[in-house]
């Protein structure tokens, strides 16, 4: 199998089940994106421990937004297509990060501040990666599919992952230093 095709040579690029738009088109820019997060959800697992909790836990996440990136590279004529899980985010694949998202919550005390990220290797990765799905949302908003998963997926995949750097951190959040929240507070800390 060759790398390369010289198909895209003009500017295009195929989509699953037929069809070429612009690689500049609204749907390969949120695949653009999308893809970006996924690579950045790899480099959070290439910090955990082959076989652990997280890493299992960012395989399968990895995978969803295989499923995810199909789903957007399809045509809405091409759509019914799709099939459900696999090229196609279903309401069970939303509902699956809430209750990731619930159960690391009941084993992690959250912040009731903002974080200031860097607590940790793992959970500094795992930053990153949120903001990188933060922007596959903001991306994807702007040519929503109608009736689709994906806008709920990512946004919920934000949530997680967020969640999830709060969890690799344990307590170090809770103790991290944050700098003072106004100019009055610094200047009570001049000697």
């Amino acid at each position: 199998m060759r790398i390369y095709t010289r198909k895209g040579d003009d500017g295009t690029t195929g989509l699953l089940y037929g069809g070429r738009v612009a690689k500049h088109s609204s749907r390969i820019e949120t695949n653009g994106a999308v893809d970006e997060a996924q690579a950045a959800l790899g480099l959070a697992r290439a910090e955990a421990a082959p076989g652990s909790e997280l890493d299992e836990m960012l395989v399968a996440l990895e995978r969803d937004l295989y499923v995810l990136m199909a789903e957007v590279a399809t045509l809405p004529e091409n759509r019914p297509k799709l099939t459900p899980g696999t090229s196609l985010v279903t309401p069970e694949m939303v509902e699956a990060l809430e209750s990731r998202i619930d159960a690391l919550s009941e084993r992690t005390e959250m912040p009731a501040e903002f974080v200031v990220p860097g607590a940790n290797r793992r959970a500094a990765t795992l930053d990153l990666a949120r903001t990188a799905v933060r922007r596959a949302e903001r991306v994807a908003s702007a040519e929503p599919i109608e009736g689709s998963q994906v806008a709920p997926y990512l946004n919920r995949l934000s949530d997680l992952v967020w969640t999830m750097a709060r969890w690799q951190e344990g307590d170090e959040h809770l103790s991290a230093r944050r700098g003072p929240a106004s100019r009055a507070e610094r200047e009570k800390e001049k000697p």
